[in-house]
C-alpha cells in the first residue's frame, strides 16, 4: 500500500470537506456573538467513578461568527477512570430557531478528520438550515484529533514531510522495500509514542464510542442525536452497538462496513475509485477540451503509465519535493470524491503529462491538510495512523502482501498497485490492535438511517448495504449518483434525513434517491 493512500484510506469526508471548501469557496455566515452560558448535565446515576466526568458542568464561551466553544474533560482509559484524564473540544452553533429541542453531534469522517473545523468553516454542508434552525449543531473533535488532546509524531513539519512525501527506496514489493518501508514506518510509530504518549495506546474507535455518550450527558441529551459521516459512520455504529439504550436517532451517511478486513477495505476502495475514474473520463471524452481522445480504455491505460512513470522517476517540485506515485496517487482521488471538482483533473493531468507539478502538489497538500508555507493545519495524518492502526488488525506477512498486491493489480489496474502493501505499516505500531472486525448489530437500538451512494468512490454502496442489514433495525436510503456521501448533496436524501431527525419517519421503503 502506497504511504499516501495508508494515511487517508478511509478519511473520505475529511478530504471530500477540503475539497468542497478550498476547491468551490468557503461557506461563511454572519451571527453576532453569544455570551457565555453553561450546559446543565442529565445528571443520570453512573458508577460512582464516573460521576466527576457525567456530571460535569460545561461552561462555553463565544468563539466567533456565532459559535460557541468549550471542553469536556474524559478519562484516558476507560477502564482505569481514576487514572489520567485527557480533553475533548467541543463547538456549537446555537439552535438558529431560538429554542433547541437537543444537541445534534456531527463527526465528519476520517478518522483523524476534526469535527470542530467542520462544524465552523462549513456548518452549511454539515447541516441543513431546517436541523440548524431547531438543533444546538455540535462538532467534536474525537481523542487524538485537532483540538482536543492530540496524537503527536514529529516536532518539525519538514520531519512530517519526508514521512508524507518521501519516497522509499528500491523497487516496490521487493525484500528490501518491504523492508525500508516497515522501517520508515516503524520510526513514525516511535515518534508517535515519544511525543504523544500513554495516550496514543487508547485512541481506538470504541474508546471514541464511550466518549461520545460522554458528550451527549453533559450536553444534557437523554438520548443521542448523531450525523456521521464517512468514518464517522463506524463511530456512530460503535455507539449503538455500547448503548443502543440511549441512542436516539442516528443517521450513518457513506457507510463503513465493520465487519471488512483491512485487506478488503483496499480492494472494495480501489474498485470504487476505479469506477469514480470511469465516471470521470466518460464525461471527460464527451469534451471538446479533454485532454484525452480516443476510448475509455487507452485513457485508463495512459494514467496507469503516468502512474509507472512517476514510481520509476519522480518529478521535482518547486520547493525539492518529489513527486511520486503514491503522491500523485492522492492529487487524482481528492477531485474523485465530489463531481463538481472533477474538472481539476483535467490541469492536473494535462500539466502532470507536460512534466509540471504544481497542480498536484496543490491538491495532494490540500489532501494532507498541508498549506502553501508548509505548515500542517491539523494533525489528521497522525490521527488517522493511530486510529486505524489500533481499529484494524494487519497481516505484515511479505507472501501474503505480495498476494494481495496481485489481486489488486488485477482487479484495479489504475490504482491497485498503490494501494497494497499496507502491511508493511500497522504491525510495526507501538500498540497492535486488540479489536475484531464483525458485523454490528446493536440489538435494542432504535431505528438507525444508513446512506449510500451507489457510486461513491470511498466507501462503496455495498458497505452501506451491507451495514443497513446487519443492524437490527437499520434502514437503506439509497442515493444514485457521484461522489462521496449524499446528505446536503441530494435533495431527496437530505429530506428523508430531515424527517427523521424532526419527526423520526423512517420511510417504508428504500426512496431510492436520484436526485
Amino acid at each position: 500500500m502506497s504511504r499516501g493512500f495508508a494515511r487517508r484510506g478511509m478519511r473520505a469526508l475529511a478530504a471530500a470537506t477540503a475539497a468542497a471548501v478550498l476547491l468551490t469557496g468557503c461557506v461563511s455566515w454572519f451571527m453576532p456573538s453569544r455570551p457565555s452560558t453553561t450546559s446543565t448535565p442529565t445528571g443520570e446515576d453512573v458508577p460512582a467513578e464516573l460521576v466527576p466526568f457525567y456530571h460535569q458542568v460545561l461552561t462555553w464561551t463565544g468563539c466567533g461568527a456565532g459559535m460557541q466553544c468549550t471542553t469536556v474533560t474524559a478519562p484516558l482509559d476507560w477502564s482505569d477512570p481514576g487514572g489520567d484524564t485527557i480533553e475533548l473540544a467541543l463547538i456549537r452553533q446555537p439552535a438558529t430557531g431560538g429554542k433547541a429541542r437537543g444537541s445534534l453531534l456531527i463527526n465528519p469522517g476520517g478518522p483523524g478528520g476534526s469535527g470542530v473545523s467542520y462544524v465552523r468553516d462549513s456548518i452549511d454542508y454539515a447541516a441543513s438550515e431546517t436541523l440548524q434552525r431547531e438543533f444546538d449543531v455540535v462538532g467534536f473533535d474525537p481523542r487524538g484529533v485537532g483540538a482536543s488532546t492530540p496524537v503527536t509524531c514529529t516536532a518539525t513539519d519538514a520531519e512530517l514531510d519526508e514521512f508524507i512525501y518521501g519516497i522509499i527506496p528500491g523497487e516496490r514489493g521487493s525484500d528490501a522495500w518491504i523492508a525500508a518501508a516497515e522501517d520508515d514506518f516503524r520510526a513514525f510509530g516511535e515518534g508517535c509514542l515519544e511525543h504523544t504518549g500513554p495516550l496514543l495506546a487508547h485512541v481506538d474507535t470504541i474508546s471514541a464510542a464511550r466518549d461520545l455518550d460522554l458528550l451527549r450527558a453533559v450536553l444534557g441529551d437523554e438520548q443521542l442525536s448523531y450525523l456521521g459521516y464517512s468514518y464517522g459512520t463506524y463511530l456512530g455504529a460503535r455507539y449503538a452497538e455500547l448503548f443502543p439504550e440511549r441512542a436516539g436517532r442516528l443517521v450513518l451517511d457513506g457507510a463503513i462496513d465493520p465487519s471488512v478486513s483491512e485487506s478488503e477495505v483496499n480492494l472494495t476502495q480501489a474498485r470504487g475509485f476505479e469506477s469514480a475514474l470511469d465516471a470521470y473520463l466518460e464525461d471527460c471524452l464527451g469534451r471538446s477540451d479533454c485532454p484525452f481522445d480516443g476510448t475509455l480504455q487507452a485513457a485508463r491505460t495512459r494514467i496507469a503509465q503516468l502512474l509507472r512513470d512517476l514510481e520509476a522517476k519522480p518529478l521535482v517540485g518547486d520547493d525539492g519535493r518529489r513527486l511520486g506515485a503514491g503522491t500523485m496517487f492522492n492529487a487524482i482521488i481528492l477531485p474523485l470524491y465530489n463531481r463538481g471538482n472533477w474538472t481539476y483533473l483535467d490541469e492536473l493531468l494535462v500539466e502532470t503529462m507536460d512534466g509540471g507539478t504544481d497542480t498536484a502538489f496543490f491538491l495532494a497538500d490540500i489532501y494532507n491538510d498541508r498549506d502553501a508555507s508548509g505548515a500542517y493545519s491539523n494533525n489528521g495524518t497522525e490521527a488517522f495512523l493511530a486510529i486505524n492502526c489500533l481499529d484494524y488488525p494487519s497481516d505484515g506477512d511479505p507472501a501474503t502482501m505480495r498476494a494481495q498486491a496481485a489481486q489488486l493489480a488485477r482487479e484495479a489496474p489504475v490504482f491497485g498497485p498503490w494501494m497494497a502493501f499496507g502491511g508493511t505499516q500497522c504491525p510495526q505500531w507501538p500498540f497492535p490492535s486488540t479489536n475484531e472486525r464483525g458485523p454490528i448489530t446493536a440489538p435494542g437500538s432504535p431505528d438507525i438511517l444508513v446512506v449510500g451512494t451507489t457510486n461513491d468512490p470511498a466507501t462503496p454502496y455495498l458497505w452501506a448495504q451491507a451495514l443497513a442489514s446487519q443492524l437490527e433495525r437499520g434502514h437503506l436510503v439509497t442515493y444514485r449518483g457521484e461522489g462521496h456521501t449524499a446528505y446536503g448533496t441530494s435533495e431527496c436524501v437530505t429530506d428523508v434525513v430531515d424527517d427523521f431527525f424532526l419527526d423520526g419517519v423512517v420511510p417504508a421503503a428504500d426512496p431510492m434517491c436520484d436526485r
